[in-house]
């Protein structure tokens, strides 16, 4: 492995969260029965003709920008021409020469190394229909065809081949889903094909400037797919080359049972698809005052948001990143901050409990029953001294799973914390006494002896004695 030099760009589709069709009224809408989402313009029948939806050019606009691209003045729409069962037409509406965006880039993080991955270009097209097959794709005896999706807008996003590993193309995917939503454009949602990975990988030997033979994995809907897709194509195509053979130009598809990537058909070249202008589709002429003020309008992106985070909240840029990863994450922190102004405290219990919660649920945070003003009235107990950091750990479980109030759940469990000194006096005299060799161990200078004692406590105490006033007494009574 150490002889060779990984080489992954990934060209990704986007589909955009219009209500109708990109050239036609058609709905966009997913999960209706087959074949119903469909009318004569997407479904290519004679004598349509195409009309473009407003709304397709601005959201492919908003992208653009989001990902630092420069936006084209002058674009125009092009056929790109080949046969598959899914493509009515024969033909699919794209865009070749003149895309809408070009020579943007995007920012990563990979174990704490900042990577700028290139944008090459950013344009808009038509989605195709969907085989349904019976089975995976390569053993299927034979597939349906749903044309519902024909038709639904897309952006495609292609990088340079600046990736290095499947890591890198892996961070890089899922920070471009993070900029994308919080466009607002798309829903992304890789389950339902809303955000689709076509990655091409070559190998090559260190420090060439060549690249070697690519082969394209396509239609990988999952980050765990495509890092496993990735790593297994260039051990593939390491022992072909150690072995004296040669790499062929193709597509391949990943079945994700086996863990392998199976050939499909030899890979086109840009002229084999014999791209000319639409003729049905006039140019677009876009209008720089209409995108400064679609610039204006672009909501504060991950990275920025990270910074004020970092600069404004005073919280580690790894607890930054974590919680910009989403909207919807960072969005749920700035509203518990709106009630509650302790952001370390905050940050703390979100990228602790919460995302421990959420992560064993397979949730995210849409879903939680943990309003945002619950969080920071449980803060305030803690803080208030009615319960202790630990005794909070099991209310806000209660919280998660019930989405009940902390004050209840306290007072029904009976959670309040023991803070009458008396109280706590006496069960740490009864735990001195039953501990006398660790009482011993403690003053011949043995501090871990403190902890013990500090727990049994605890233990007796079912959690609730202040942790502060324990320490605080059990130093007093050992001097």
């Amino acid at each position: 492995m150490a002889q060779y030099e990984t080489v992954i760009g990934l060209e990704v589709h986007v589909e955009l969260k219009t209500r109708t069709k990109i050239f036609c009224h058609s709905s966009t809408a997913f999960g209706g029965d087959p074949n119903t989402h469909v009318c004569p313009v997407c479904l290519g029948l004679p004598g349509v003709l195409p009309v473009l939806n407003r709304e397709v050019l601005e959201y492919a606009v908003r992208v653009g920008l989001a990902l630092n691209c420069k936006i084209a003045g002058f674009s125009k729409f092009d056929r790109k021409n080949y046969y598959y069962p899914d493509l009515p037409k024969n033909y699919q509406i794209s865009q070749y020469d003149l895309p809408l965006a070009e020579h943007g880039y995007l920012n990563i993080n990979v174990d704490g190394n900042v990577k700028r991955i290139g944008i090459t270009r950013v344009h808009m097209e038509e989605d195709a229909g969907k085989l349904v097959h019976q089975g995976t794709i390569s053993t299927t005896p034979y597939s349906l065809v749903d044309y519902n999706r024909t038709g639904v807008p897309l952006v495609e996003i292609v990088s340079e081949p600046d990736m290095r590993s499947p890591e890198e193309a892996r961070a890089y995917l899922e920070k471009l889903k993070a900029v994308i939503l919080y466009t607002g454009v798309s829903d992304c949602k890789m389950e339902e094909g809303s955000l689709r990975c076509d990655a091409n990988v070559s190998v090559r030997p260190p420090g060439s400037h060549g690249f070697g033979t690519k082969t394209e994995i396509k239609n990988m809907n999952s980050f765990k797919a495509l890092q496993r897709a990735l790593h297994y194509e260039v051990e593939r195509q390491i022992g072909i080359l150690e072995e004296g053979g040669r790499i062929v130009q193709e597509t391949r598809t990943w079945d994700e049972a086996r863990g392998v990537t199976l050939s499909m058909r030899s890979k086109e070249q840009a002229h084999d698809y014999r791209y000319f202008p639409d003729p049905d589709l006039v140019p677009l002429v876009i209008d720089r005052e209409w995108v400064e003020k679609i610039r204006a309008s672009l909501p504060e992106l991950p990275d920025q948001r990270k910074a004020r985070y970092v600069k404004e909240y005073g919280i580690p840029e790894y607890d930054a990143s974590v919680i910009t990863a989403t909207k919807e994450m960072a969005d749920y922190f700035e509203q518990c901050l709106a009630c509650y102004s302790n952001a370390k405290a905050v940050s703390n219990w979100v990228m602790g409990d919460l995302l421990r919660l959420l992560n064993a649920r397979d949730m995210d945070i849409t879903r939680c029953r943990v309003s945002p003003s619950r969080l920071a009235g449980m803060l305030r107990l803690i803080d208030g001294g009615t319960i202790s950091g630990k005794i909070a750990k099991t209310v806000f479980e209660e919280m998660f799973e019930t989405g009940r109030d902390p004050e209840t759940i306290v007072r029904e469990k009976g959670l309040v914390q023991i803070s009458d000194e008396g109280a706590i006096a006496a069960v740490v005299d009864e735990v001195l006494a039953a501990n006398r060799k660790v009482v011993d161990d403690f003053r011949a200078g043995k501090e871990k002896a403190l902890g013990f004692l500090v727990g049994q406590v605890m233990k007796l105490t079912r959690g609730k004695a202040n942790p502060e006033m324990v320490n605080k007494i059990i130093r007093e009574k050992l001097k």
